[in-house]
């Protein structure tokens, strides 16, 4: 059971868009980590750049979104999940962006051994938030293949998890050559990749809610 029909098209048209913001924001997101750890700054300087702009667009279509349903009446007893799940996907991509200034405006030096483990965790997280999009729009168009969509988002939180945990035991213990703040600093930055995981769990149990009640 599809949850819109023909006469909310235009609607449609920009969940699917705010959609592709969040989606690429978090492919984004992976590029300039990658850029960071190369010391590559002006390619990441680059994709913090491209990260504002889909940031600034999802907001956009966020007011949207959410003036178009009270406007037209669109969809009353599902109104304010919806809205509550499109506040909870921006705020990935709203997070994504802070965390992306906040490294630029820092500049962590991170040991080049430590590399893979940020990249890995990066990817881990991203993966997170972008096994989410699927299920996201599955919502609106298939209800009833939600929850198998969300599995992949709940496996990739756990691994981030694990990685998370791992990264900061290799900062504390396995880098001697760092001082106290340099690893504290350095694990403030795994706090905000972590972070991204985080969000898309919450909004993956929410989606997985709303999924049950449409179908049932």
């Amino acid at each position: 059971m599809a949850l819109f029909t023909r006469t909310t098209k235009k609607l449609i048209l920009s969940i699917d868009e705010f959609f592709d913001n969040i989606e690429l924001g978090i492919l984004v997101f992976r590029e300039a980590i990658k850029a960071y750890l190369n010391r590559d700054f002006e390619a990441y300087e680059r994709h913090l750049k491209k990260v504002d702009t889909l940031e600034g667009n999802a907001d956009k279509l966020q007011r949207m979104i959410e003036s178009d349903m009270i406007t037209h009446s669109i969809l009353p007893q599902h109104r304010a999940e919806v809205t509550t799940l499109i506040d909870k996907m921006d705020e990935i991509i709203d997070n994504i962006k802070k965390s992306l200034n906040e490294i630029f405006t820092e500049m962590p030096e991170i040991p080049e051994k430590l590399n893979r483990d940020f990249i890995t965790l990066a990817e881990e997280s991203a993966n997170a938030a972008e096994e989410l999009i699927p299920a996201a729009r599955a919502y609106f168009k298939a209800p009833y293949t939600v929850r198998e969509k969300l599995l992949k988002v709940y496996y990739f939180e756990s691994e981030t998890d694990k990685l998370s945990l791992k990264t900061k035991k290799r900062i504390f213990q396995d880098t001697p050559e760092l001082d106290l703040a340099h690893k504290a600093h350095l694990r403030f930055i795994v706090h905000h990749i972590e972070n991204i995981s985080d969000l898309a769990q919450r909004a993956a149990d929410l989606l997985s809610g709303m999924a049950i009640k449409i179908i049932m």
